[in-house]
């Protein structure tokens, strides 16, 4: 599933080719996404895209009669191709622009989403997020303090959305890893000063995967690029039974809310 870092990089390759252009039309293949896709989509054919933002996972193209929203879901992917192009297999939407390009979401598991919100209305799944990891709303003092009474293992706690966006399970092993905190930990049995660590360690970690993720810009102008997922070095995540590379010990696993989660025992206490 692409997590933010992925979410991101998607923004910053669409950006270039969408910024300023008018969408002359909105071409649905298919509407039984993860919701129904709106009828009201067709709203902003005629106007232009005066900017591209991400909250959480969700991508926001703004016009000025209103925002699509899209959620790449598990499996959806986003390229910028020439609109005449012929659609393949799970291509569902096409947001068709002036330049004689499109946007087009190919999903093969129909799990992401293409949805409309009028200009002031506030879309419910966006109500009630946390703040952005990368931002200065983000700090070791809110993760401290929502945390404590917290009975839940720290690696549920810093991935609900509510707390912090954006911290999906990749990113969360690597996070607590690198703050040497075992995932099974109480939250509310957490110091400041580790959630200090913490804090910091989700920041990097979510910073260097965006760095890396830059590499793949420019496969999203191209009608056979793979953009989405891009290579990166995972110290826990997926390596089970293999050595730890600080120490040695075997990589363990375990399942936390019903996502596989990786560490080690001797670097994370």
């Amino acid at each position: 599933m692409p997590e933010l870092p992925e979410v991101e990089v998607s923004r910053l390759g669409i950006s270039p080719f969408l910024q300023n252009q008018t969408i002359t039309n909105i071409i649905v293949r298919e509407r039984r996404m993860r919701w129904p896709i709106p009828e009201t989509i067709a709203d902003v054919i005629g106007h232009s895209i005066s900017a591209i933002k991400r909250r959480a996972k969700y991508l926001l193209i703004e016009t000025s009669v209103g925002t699509v929203i899209l959620h790449l879901g598990m499996s959806g992917k986003l390229r910028v191709i020439d609109a005449a192009t012929p659609p393949v297999k799970h291509d569902h939407v096409d947001i068709v622009l002036a330049s004689g390009q499109c946007l087009r979401f190919n999903d093969p598991r129909r799990f992401g989403a293409v949805l409309f919100q009028p200009p002031g209305e506030a879309l419910s799944l966006l109500a009630h997020l946390g703040p952005e990891p990368l931002t200065d709303d983000f700090d070791d003092q809110r993760l401290f303090q929502l945390s404590r009474g917290k009975k839940s293992p720290v690696k549920t706690f810093i991935m609900d959305n509510a707390v912090v966006v954006g911290v999906g399970n990749i990113y969360a092993n690597e996070a607590l890893f690198l703050a040497g905190i075992r995932p099974t930990r109480q939250a509310g049995n957490i110091s400041l000063a580790r959630y200090q660590v913490l804090t910091a360690t989700i920041k990097q970690v979510l910073a260097k995967a965006i760095e890396q993720g830059g590499t793949t810009l420019k496969d999203f102008a191209q009608a056979d690029g793979n953009p989405g997922y891009f290579a990166q070095h995972l110290n826990v995540y997926g390596r089970k039974g293999e050595p730890c590379e600080v120490c040695g010990n075997a990589i363990q696993s375990k399942v936390i809310g019903q996502r596989n989660t990786f560490f080690c025992t001797q670097c994370q206490r």
